[in-house]
């Protein structure tokens, strides 16, 4: 069944973007990335969420992930689009964005990657592409999937903190809880004994006690 499940790496395709040709492997390079699919062009919800994609871009590259953009229309098609997606920040109208949209206007990417929605249909009968998030690690696996239908918008809030989680626990023997944000505690992953714990994180490991006995919620404070 096409789709794309996490640990799998991200297949090394080719397309056309408003940006050029790419690779996407190349496009990745040695950075995080993230590819987020769209319904269609000139659609109200794609245009808030890009819009919203364009005033986070300086978030996205101070973080080191790679942004792309996936719409079922022509590379002319999207360049009109980003006129109005300019607009709609009340910026000027540029057919320019920080980051490619690739085209799909045959759908052959959306259906490789698992990105059509079969309850969302285009005036021809045919399906439309989900709003789905890929994030990518910088080894091009697939490190998270998100998938939102097409009447539901997403919060690019919520995907950096994400990225956030996934960035800080790919590095550190920790794991993010419920409603964490940056800055907040960390817990410690089961796995580690706690003597190694007490030497890897020498601000301190805070056990609270639950009527199991046993001590597996400890807390540390997020290591730098």
């Amino acid at each position: 069944m096409p789709g794309l499940l996490l640990g799998d790496e991200a297949p090394d395709f080719e397309a056309d973007t408003t940006q050029g040709r790419i690779r996407f492997h190349d496009f990745l390079g040695d950075s995080w990335g993230i590819l987020f699919s769209h319904p269609r062009d000139f659609t109200p919800v794609c245009t808030t969420e890009l819009g919203r994609a364009a005033q986070l871009a300086p978030e996205f590259s101070k973080r080191n992930v790679k942004m792309i953009a996936l719409s079922i229309d022509s590379v002319q098609d999207h360049l009109s689009w980003c006129k109005d997606v300019n607009a709609y920040n009340g910026e000027q109208p540029a057919e320019k964005l920080p980051f490619p949209i690739i085209a799909d206007k045959n759908r052959e990417l959306a259906v490789k990657l698992g990105m059509l929605d079969p309850d969302e249909l285009d005036k021809d009968g045919m399906p439309l592409t989900a709003r789905v998030v890929f994030i990518f690690g910088p080894d091009k696996k697939l490190k998270l999937s998100i998938l939102y239908p097409a009447t539901t918008g997403r919060n690019f809030d919520e995907i950096l903190r994400v990225l956030d989680s996934l960035q800080l626990t790919a590095y550190k023997k920790v794991a993010t809880p419920v409603d964490w944000k940056p800055g907040g505690s960390v817990m410690v992953v089961p796995t580690l004994p706690d003597e190694e714990a007490k030497k890897l994180f020498p601000k301190g490991v805070f056990t609270k006690e639950l009527p199991s006995g046993k001590k597996y919620l400890r807390y540390t404070p997020q290591p730098e």
